[in-house]
């Protein structure tokens, strides 16, 4: 379902979103459209990707490394 939304844009605007949506071959509505639905999916892309690695921080990495058990060790050639 479909809602109708009522916009102001500045005629010098409104004139160059005609012109833009003329050579892309869509209304201003389509295009306007198109446009607002990549935001949305580009934010809550954004989003997920943050809560992933926020998520990685939190557990952090098994690096598989284990401490030297003595300082000659460390220093073993």
């Amino acid at each position: 379902m479909k809602t109708n939304v009522t916009l102001k844009l500045d005629a010098d605007l409104l004139q160059e979103v005609r012109v833009l949506a003329a050579e892309e071959g869509q209304s201003i509505s389509a295009l306007l459209a198109g446009r607002l639905e990549a935001l949305v999916r580009e934010r809550k892309a954004f989003d997920k990707a943050r809560r992933r690695a926020l998520a990685r921080l939190r557990t952090g990495l098994d690096l598989q490394w284990t401490p030297p058990k003595s300082r000659d060790e460390l220093h073993e050639r």
